[in-house]
């Protein structure tokens, strides 16, 4: 109990940070999902998978901590860091 409590401060304390970013790779698969075909129910067949298979999850979870804190400290984006 007392590490699913200290889990739960965790997640509060980097949720409820103020700095907010721009979310680029987690807003280019929205992108990419809304475009992956034309129907919507297939659209959104893909976005329930996405989710039950935390693809979703795991892209914000990497651009909140590792992207957006990049570009927070480097002021660059990480593609543009990796691209040179």
């Amino acid at each position: 109990m007392k590490k699913l409590c200290l889990a739960f401060v965790v997640v509060l304390t980097f949720s409820l940070t103020s700095c907010l970013g721009p979310n680029r790779a987690f807003n280019g698969l929205h992108d990419w999902n809304e475009e992956v075909s034309e129907n919507r129910w297939f659209n959104e067949g893909v976005f329930l998978v996405f989710n039950i298979i935390p693809v979703y999850g795991v892209c914000y979870l990497a651009d909140i901590i590792v992207l957006n804190s990049i570009e927070w400290w480097t002021g660059d984006t990480a593609m543009e860091i990796v691209e040179g």
